[in-house]
């Protein structure tokens, strides 16, 4: 069986993550009009800054940071998982280098 099989399986889902010191570099593993699905890197000290969105879900693979959901903030690592309403605002500061699994569903 391959790495990726028809955008169904990822065995190493944390090696597609991309990496840049002037911001994050989403990497869709599944981009529909109605579903996404990415996963991003953040190199330690990169932030996106809070902004309102769709529902989401962020579900982090590795590294540590912190996470700003409406007026509160959550830390993040390996293992933890948030989920943020529709037009909620997040944004999110990587403390060390960061990778994270996100899905949004319509706008």
């Amino acid at each position: 069986m391959s790495d990726t099989t028809s955008q169904v399986y990822f065995a190493d889902t944390k090696s597609k993550a991309v990496f840049a010191a002037d911001g994050p570099k989403p990497q869709f593993l599944i981009d529909t009009p109605k579903f996404k699905v990415l996963v991003v890197g953040l190199e330690a000290g990169v932030q996106i800054p809070v902004h309102p969105g769709e529902a989401a879900m962020y579900h982090f693979l590795e590294g540590e940071g912190l996470m700003t959901v409406g007026e509160e903030s959550f830390s993040i690592k390996p293992g933890v998982t948030v989920i943020v309403p529709a037009g909620e605002r997040r944004g999110m500061n990587a403390r060390t280098r960061l990778i994270f699994l996100a899905s949004k569903g319509e706008q």
